[in-house]
């Protein structure tokens, strides 16, 4: 990912919250001299090293990634940017929040391993829930699963939040996506020091 300098974040522990916030992501990898793309979930492992998941046994992808290096990217809130919001001279673009996650992949199919995946990933979503629903299928069912982990060997991380425009051109943009409706990224850049 290109990263000018001053949309770079190296902070690693900003960069696993944002992990953590925006864990659906994409699996890139080589499939069959192709790049395939699956569109999952993913956890962050305790000691911040791997990232698991699990993906159907159907699903091309996993018969080939065993050993590969793959590429996992994260989306944060993100949003177009209009010229007429700023003072001076500007060209439309977008405000947006990547992190991308490079690593090698293991594929695991211990149906004890995998429920533990499920069943992380379910308490994870569930416990928004004022009734939380409890993990409970049927012991086939994790059959039809593998599960991924990726040892984690590089991570980027790029906050586009219009850090290289004037503070006035900042406040400006953050009224404009409140007007709009894209509070998460009006947050994100009042967060990261717009006004």
């Amino acid at each position: 990912m290109y990263i000018p300098k001053h949309f770079e974040v190296t902070d690693t522990q900003e960069i696993y919250a944002f992990i953590e916030h925006n864990a659906f992501g994409q699996l890139i990898s080589n499939c069959n001299g192709q790049l395939s793309s699956t569109h999952i979930p993913f956890l962050l492992s305790d000691d911040k090293t791997k990232l698991i998941a699990h993906l159907a046994k159907s699903n091309p992808q996993s018969s080939t990634l065993h050993g590969q290096q793959v590429l996992i990217t994260l989306q944060g809130p993100h949003d177009y940017i209009s010229p007429s919001w700023l003072s001076g001279p500007a060209v439309p673009t977008w405000n947006y929040q990547a992190v991308h996650v490079n690593g090698t992949c293991r594929i695991f199919e211990n149906v004890y391993d995998i429920k533990q995946v499920v069943d992380q990933l379910t308490a994870k979503y569930e416990s928004g829930f004022e009734t939380p629903w409890l993990p409970e299928y049927m012991a086939s069912m994790l059959h039809a699963i593998v599960g991924v982990e990726i040892s984690i060997s590089d991570l980027q991380c790029k906050y586009k939040l219009s850090q290289n425009r004037s503070v006035e051109d900042q406040r400006s943009i953050v009224r404009q996506l409140q007007i709009s409706g894209s509070n998460d990224l009006a947050t994100a850049m009042t967060c990261n020091g717009s006004k």
